[in-house]
């Protein structure tokens, strides 16, 4: 095709969830009381881990770096879907797209590495609990979650470097609430079949080598627990488990978006609402259900407050 007869694609259509207006209006209020409830839990375990010196411990600094991440996640797609339910014409600019892409590539590659940087922290304690201090420093697990943040963003920029250089002309309809590269690239005027595969292949890479690193984790992590006391094992075994369950759940939906893709339109979308909606929706719930020193410090925090809140 000559490039001087196409017309440059400025603006991208989202098709959205649905086209029903009463199940859009359905939609806009769930998912804007769940966005409101993904702040405000991830937000709050932010600050709880920050002000309890109970919770000054390197699994601590990893879950509040955790709540962060997911917040961000969800706030690279979640408030324009909400406010494209109350739209006709649900668009986005070029440049919007392609910052979307950037962001879920970014923060969704450095929460994988951040899952892995987790489970090596919980091996270090229960395998080798002796070497834990010298192993897990402050300085060390700064440089891991500086590591995990490098590696996302090294992810996304090798993604973009490819697809900001594709020319679009048209058509410009995406079928889902968010620009991601399987269905950008699809929009691009060449034969981009290939391209799709090399694209979604190197997200797989990724997501695959963290997903095996999480799994020879918890395998040494569960083979050591179950040679331990009783006791220790308990609280070791409802750690690891709530681990376990963010880990599924946020690769579950990965894999088979880039991995093993299965190219049903119902299907993508679901997946893309849970690991973007739902996984960071689900996590401050895990991680507070489970874990009692969280509870504890919830505990110290309300008794603070109504004890600030008595003085005033």
């Amino acid at each position: 095709m000559d490039k001087g007869n196409m017309s440059i694609v400025s603006e991208f259509v989202l098709l959205g969830l649905c086209h029903s207006w009463n199940m859009q209006v359905l939609f806009l209020i769930i998912f804007f009381m769940l966005y409101l409830v993904i702040v405000s839990g991830n937000v709050f375990i932010m600050i709880l881990i920050i002000t309890d010196s109970h919770l000054h411990s390197p699994m601590y600094f990893l879950l509040a770096n955790l709540s962060f991440v997911d917040m961000w996640l969800s706030s690279v797609t979640t408030p324009k879907m909400i406010t494209d339910f109350l739209r006709e014409n649900k668009t986005i600019s070029f440049g919007g797209c392609m910052c979307q892409i950037l962001y879920v590539h970014f923060v969704g590659g450095g929460e994988m590495v951040l899952l892995v940087v987790m489970a090596y922290d919980r091996y270090v304690a229960i395998c080798k609990p002796l070497h834990y201090s010298a192993m897990m420093s402050l300085q060390k697990c700064t440089s891991l979650v500086v590591t995990s943040w490098s590696i996302g963003f090294v992810h996304a920029m090798s993604q973009m470097a490819v697809i900001v250089q594709l020319p679009f002309c048209g058509p410009r309809e995406i079928d889902s609430f968010f620009c991601d590269i399987p269905l950008v690239i699809k929009l691009a005027c060449i034969d981009s079949y290939n391209l799709g595969i090399l694209m979604n292949a190197e997200s797989g890479v990724l997501a695959m080598t963290c997903f095996i690193l999480l799994l020879i984790s918890y395998t040494h992590i569960l083979l050591t627990i179950r040679q331990s006391t009783k006791t220790g094992a308990s609280k070791a075994l409802s750690t690891c488990t709530a681990h376990i369950t963010v880990v599924v759940l946020f690769f579950g939906p990965c894999i088979f978006i880039y991995v093993w893709p299965l190219s049903i339109t119902w299907v993508d979308k679901f997946l893309a609402v849970f690991y973007s909606v739902i996984t960071p929706l689900l996590n401050p719930a895990i991680y507070t259900l489970r874990n009692k020193e969280i509870k504890d410090a919830m505990k110290r925090f309300r008794s603070y407050y109504m004890h600030y809140k008595g003085n005033i």
